[in-house]
Order: C-alpha cells, then structure tokens, then sequence
C-alpha cells in the first residue's frame, strides 16, 4: 500500500497526458486516480489503528541512509485529509477550469497529481532524508502550479517561491538535518526522539531554530512572503496550496521533527522550544492585522493562512500532550475549513468576476450556497460550535494552560476575534450589503466548455479574464458540489472528531 501510494498518481499522471486530447476522459482519470489513492490510505490507516507500523525501503542511495516509507499515525492523518481533499479539489477544478476558461488544463492536472503523490512521500517519510527529498519534489512539482498563468506578475511569483522555499531549505533545514546525524549517527524518526540524551545546552534551542524556520512551507514570519505572492495562480492550486499540499506538509515537517526527532518530553524538560512559541504567537497575531488591511478576497485569505499555520507550530512547540494533539488536529480542521474558502472565492470569481471585498455587497442573495458555505468555513477558522476548528483550538488553550503559559491562551482568543472580524465580513457584505447592479443568474449551472487550445483545453487564462460584457453568470456545478461537500465537512467533524482525535492521541502518548 505504501509503494501504491506513490505509484498510483504517477500512473494517474501519464494517463492524464494520454488522455489530453478529451477532456471529459482527462478529468475522469484524474478522479478515478483520486479516489484509488484514498481507498489505499484508508487501508494503511485501518492498519495504523490497530498498533501497525507497515514500512518499506524504496532505496538506498547513501549507505546507511535509506529512502524509506513508514506509516505513523501522525502522517497517515496528513495522507487521509491530503487524499480525500484531492478528490473534492479534482471535482471543484472541473468547474472552475471549464468556467474560467484556463488555458493548459492538462497540464494542470498532471502536476497536480505529481503534488499529491509528493505528499505521500512526505506523509510516509521515514526518516529525515526521505522527508527532504519528497519536501523539495513538492516545491518543484507545484513551481508549474503557482506559474500556470505564464504571465510576468505569475512568473515574478514562481521566483518568489521557490526562492525563499529553496533558500531556508539549505541554509537552514539540510544544515540542520546534517547537524543531527553528526550528533545522533541516524536519521531515523523514533518514538521519544532521536536526540534526547544526545543534546543539550544552547545546541537543542539553536538546532530546533533551524528546523523551524527551515521549513519555510510552514511560514512562520519572517518566512512567509512566497504564500501570499503564489496567490496568483488559479484557485484550485491555491486551494491546494493552503489546504492540501504544500503549507500543510510544512506544518507536518515541524510537528513531526518535534515528536520523532526531539521528543515532546525531551522539548519540554529542555525548555528549548519557549522562545519558539512566541514567535509562533507573533506570527499568528501580525498574520491576522495584515488580512484586516486587504481588500483582495484571496489576499486576505492568504494572510489568514499565514496566521492560522503558526497554530500547529504553536501546538507543537507547547511541547505537551495536549499542545500536539490539538496542533495534529488543527492541520485537518484547517484544511477543511480553508479550502471551503478558497472554494468559495473561485467560485465568486468565475460567477461574477468579482476579486475584491469591497465589491461582495449583495452577491450573497444571487448565490446563497456559496455564501452560506463561506460562513460554515469562517465559523471553523475561527474555531466556533459547531464545527470542527472548534476542537483544534479548544485543544490548543489545553495545552497552552498546561505549559503554564496563559498569555498564549489570550494570543488565541485574540486571534480568534480578529479572524472572526476579517472573515464574517465576507458573508455579512454578501447577504446584507447593497448590491451593484448586475445582470442575474443563478447558482447550479454547468459552463459550456468554448474553444480548443493547443491540448485539448478550453478558452482563456488568468485570474483577471472577465466576461466581454462583465455579466454576472452562474457557479459551476461541479464547484458547488465540492463547496457543499467541504462545508459539510467541517459540521461533521464537529459531531464525529473521532479518527483525528484518535491517531492524535497515539501520536501524543498516555
């Protein structure tokens, strides 16, 4: 199952490519390949559940240091939620892609699954070496993605994110995971941490540094400007970017190193990870201010995500069972309630054409769905019954009153009304703002697909590509189907925390 985890995108891919020529095919092949890939994570977690650890070595390209595969409960809820929201975003993209007319579809889709099956490996790394390489691939594979406008401010973009992406990776991260062989002699994840007993003094501080700020897909300040400028690219990518892929694996890559390589106990007597916290805290406090001042719907989210990322470094850093239950949590809860967002604005793009928030009044009563979903996914962000961020967040102030630091309780309730401030204007504006004049429609309508591009694609590209006339038309189906699935999402998890909560709990310890 480990190998298929890997294997099945890639085959996905090359029938993608083979299949270029009819979209209908193209797409229906990349949903077949989504949907296999979360029936085999499913059986690895049935696995994991019962006390299982299968693992696999792949190769061993340096002696003593293999690739290899080992699924732990931690990775397989980053592999269940990354699996199951490929699905819903395959599904979102049929619509949008069709709706917006974007050029190059196929090649969307090819990278597309190259991420995904990037976030296998990085779910069901081994060991660090492992969760390097399959780190890095997903910064390559999503390059494409964040670029797939090819215009100047698009590539501008690309540079941008592969620069500071590529830039702490080596300075920082391979820094740091060289300095933990010479300490350690293993690369190994490990129950407890490899490095308690090892190291001490300023080395254990200074070491955790770099893994923190290494990993820049976590974007913690003053790593975090490749987020907002990757806004660029389509929604479904960015919805991949904040939700599935790439700030998700950031976020798993700190809370892994965390629990496997430092240990939470070894964290937490040390006291290493304090200073840590804080700038965790600050992140989620200036993340928040900077979204208050933005117009632009998805900028706004973007500095949403920044601020709402630094909650599982946070958790992490708590360094306490609570902290890295809730912290393992919030990177499934988030997900949920982010992509509904994420979602939700592509949807108002294609419909209306409409970007910026100041331009949201009235929408709301020509595509209620839509807008009722945003709320849903505002309600989780901000972690409020009866949706699922509620228990991520409840689990956080745990953890933080545990550490004794209750000054990061006030950091989170603080930030919970600032979200609530910059994100329930979105829905308020929407069903109780005056409306512009717009020529009606209604939601539920399948665009027809124009003319051909040179694979087999449809129409035009761009964020900003407007009907001739600047009509207001009708959401994709396709997108409303996975705007209700998500939002549905985010209320069922409120009910049924259970699976989370449970390979939590394994992963924290009695």
């Amino acid at each position: 199952m480990l190998w298929l985890s890997l294997a099945v995108p890639v085959v996905g891919a090359a029938a993608i490519v083979l299949l270029r020529q009819s979209p209908n095919a193209r797409e229906a092949a990349s949903l077949v390949t989504a949907g296999a890939l979360f029936t085999i994570v499913l059986q690895v977690y049935a696995a994991v559940s019962e006390g299982g650890r299968p693992s696999v070595v792949l190769a061993e390209p340096i002696p003593g240091i293999p690739l290899a595969l080992e699924a732990e409960p931690l990775g397989v809820l980053f592999a269940l939620v990354a699996s199951f929201l490929w699905i819903v975003t395959t599904m979102y993209s049929i619509g949008y892609m069709r709706g917006h007319h974007e050029k190059n579809q196929t090649r969307f889709y090819l990278f597309f699954a190259f991420a995904i099956a990037s976030v296998m490996g990085v779910a069901f790394a081994g060991n660090l070496f492992t969760l390097f390489v399959f780190y890095e691939l997903l910064s390559l594979t999503t390059f494409p993605l964040v670029t797939h406008a090819g215009t100047d401010k698009a590539k501008r973009a690309g540079r941008v994110y592969l620069g500071i992406l590529f830039g702490t990776s080596i300075a920082f991260q391979l820094l740091a995971i060289v300095w933990t062989y010479a300490i350690t002699g293993t690369l190994d994840f490990q129950d407890g941490g490899i490095l308690n007993g090892r190291a001490a003094g300023a080395v254990v501080p200074v070491l955790l540094g770099l893994y923190v700020f290494g990993i820049g897909k976590a974007a913690v300040m003053p790593f975090h400007r490749w987020l907002p400028a990757a806004m660029v690219a389509p929604t479904p990518v960015s919805a991949l970017l904040h939700a599935v892929a790439v700030v998700k694996a950031g976020v798993f890559a700190v809370l892994k190193v965390a629990v496997y390589v430092f240990g939470i106990d070894f964290l937490g007597a040390s006291g290493a990870s304090v200073w840590l916290m804080w700038v965790a805290a600050a992140t989620i406090i200036l993340g928040s201010l900077v979204a208050f001042t933005k117009d632009n719907l998805k900028a706004r989210l973007a500095y949403s995500t920044v601020s709402q990322l630094s909650y599982v470094v946070l958790g992490a850093m708590l360094a306490n069972s609570w902290g890295v239950i809730g912290s393992g949590m919030h990177i499934a809860m988030h997900a949920f309630g982010k992509i509904t967002l994420f979602f939700c604005a592509g949807a108002i793009m294609v419909a209306a054409h409409k970007s910026e928030v100041s331009q949201l009044g009235g929408l709301g009563r020509k595509m209620p769905v839509t807008f009722a979903a945003f709320f849903i996914g505002t309600l989780s962000i901000v972690g409020l019954p009866p949706t699922g961020g509620s228990w991520s967040k409840w689990f956080l102030g745990l953890g933080s009153l545990e550490a004794g630091q209750v000054g990061l309780v006030a950091v989170l309730m603080v930030s919970s009304l600032l979200s609530l401030a910059y994100l329930m204007e979105i829905p308020l504006k929407g069903f109780f703002g005056k409306a512009e004049a717009e020529v009606g429609g209604h939601e539920g309508h399948m665009h027809q697909p124009g003319g051909h591009d040179d694979d087999g694609d449809h129409g035009r590209h761009g964020e900003d590509s407007h009907d001739a006339h600047g009509h207001y038309h009708r959401a994709p189906a396709w997108s409303l189907v996975a705007i209700v699935t998500t939002a549905a999402a985010c209320l069922a998890l409120f009910l049924y925390p259970e699976p989370f909560y449970r390979l939590m709990s394994m992963v924290a310890g009695p």
